[in-house]
């Protein structure tokens, strides 16, 4: 069991049997009366993100979610197929639960499934991918004294802005929580 100071940015706690992620985290000392502490929390199941206030003498609920690392194989409509590297079994899992990890993926990627009750619930990508940019207009000259941005294909799909010096073939940077450019691979 937690105690709500211990509801630090990123603890997995339980509440109403599903898994909650704690985005944010505030506490306010109240004197005598104790302290309150304010929490964002996201729903891991859903992707909800609500706020919650605990007072100093509740008691919340440790989530029993695990990680397991595989290795992304295909996509088949809406299947997507993974593998664990060790015992080399295979599953599938609906676009639902890919969600938009699947702007992400290329056969060959290794990732994180999170799993809750012996389901899966999330796709953990890591924080920051590499990927090929197959298509990216050329700089028209004189654009290139501003900071200007232009949208690039990957080799995904995903269309990102990009700042004018990218060309077709280099390899780039996406932070995948914003879906942003991050830098140039040197």
């Amino acid at each position: 069991m937690y105690q709500p100071t211990d509801l630090k940015k990123g603890i997995v706690c339980q509440i109403d049997g599903k898994p909650y992620r704690v985005v944010e985290y505030g506490q306010k000392v109240m004197g005598r009366g104790g302290s309150i502490v304010n929490v964002k929390l996201k729903n891991l199941i859903d992707g909800s993100v609500i706020p919650k206030t605990f007072k100093g003498q509740d008691k919340i609920e440790r989530a029993e979610v695990s990680n397991k690392g595989v290795q992304y194989l295909y996509t088949d409509g809406d299947l997507f197929y993974f593998m664990d590297p060790e015992t080399f079994e295979q599953f599938e899992l609906n676009s639902d639960i890919v969600d938009i990890a699947a702007q992400y993926l290329k056969e060959g990627d290794m990732l994180n499934l999170q799993f809750f009750d012996g389901k899966v619930i999330n796709v953990e990508l890591p924080k920051n991918l590499y990927l090929e940019v197959t298509y990216a207009e050329d700089v028209v000259k004189g654009d290139t004294t501003s900071n200007v941005l232009k949208d690039a294909t990957l080799e995904t799909g995903l269309v990102v802005k990009v700042p004018a010096f990218i060309k077709t073939g280099d390899i780039i940077s996406v932070d995948t929580t914003t879906g942003d450019y991050r830098e140039r691979k040197k």
